[in-house]
């Protein structure tokens, strides 16, 4: 039976935004459930963002944002792992997503939208759920 590795995440706030409460619950949480995190901190531009998801080598890219920039700034952080030719990392977001906006950020690429009041068990459960297994494999 092959190893697993743990999940690598990256929690990421893009933006100007500079509520991080959120984030930093999802953050803990997320280890706390045995997942490897990265937490960017505030204001991340989708380029630090992309970066961050390539040099850490994530499986997944949870970004939460409060500004309402989102539908400014998701697409660019989808189009950036585009040119990068990074289409394995499941992106998840979640904030204050308006309910008209979640198709068009869902047709972006991005697979989870979560609003206020999600628990963080949901979440968990998102990520372990929509992360393939192959891509956790570790040679023995």
């Amino acid at each position: 039976m092959p190893n697993l590795r743990p999940i690598r995440v990256l929690v990421a706030k893009p933006g100007l935004d500079g509520h991080d409460r959120g984030a930093k619950i999802i953050a803990r949480a997320l280890r706390d459930a045995g997942m490897e995190v990265i937490y960017t901190g505030i204001r991340q531009t989708p380029e630090m963002i992309v970066e961050a998801a390539i040099q850490e080598d994530v499986d997944a890219i949870l970004m939460s944002i409060l500004s309402g920039a989102h539908m400014a700034l998701f697409p660019r952080v989808m189009e950036l792992l585009k040119h990068n030719n990074v289409d394995d990392i499941l992106v998840a977001a979640g904030g204050i997503l308006p309910d008209e906006d979640v198709p068009a950020i869902k047709a972006m690429g991005i697979k989870g939208c979560f609003g206020p009041g999600t628990s963080t068990e949901e979440i968990i459960k998102f990520v372990r759920e929509n992360i393939h297994p192959e891509r956790l494999k570790t040679e023995v």
